[in-house]
């Protein structure tokens, strides 16, 4: 099963398989998240969910159970 992984605020839409790393994800999509530490401590990473749960990319993966997943991705101008 699929689930279709929309950007914002690029409006970007990509499949992708469950388990699968946000991080990859985004860069098959030509999406750029920001990193800075890769293990979720730094936050530089960090992107919002439509809930407005946010989460580090770099630590995350595509969840299960869900047909679409909306991504939010902002800068931290102090990154």
């Amino acid at each position: 099963m699929t689930i279709k992984i929309h950007f914002l605020p690029d409006d970007v839409l990509v499949e992708a398989q469950p388990g699968e790393p946000l991080l990859e994800v985004a860069a098959r999509a030509g999406v750029l998240i920001p990193t800075g530490c890769l293990m979720g401590s730094c936050h530089a990473c960090e992107v919002e969910l439509e809930d407005g749960t946010t989460i580090c990319a770099c630590i995350s993966s595509v969840p299960s159970g869900k047909s679409e997943l909306t991504i939010n991705i902002y800068d931290d101008p102090a990154w």
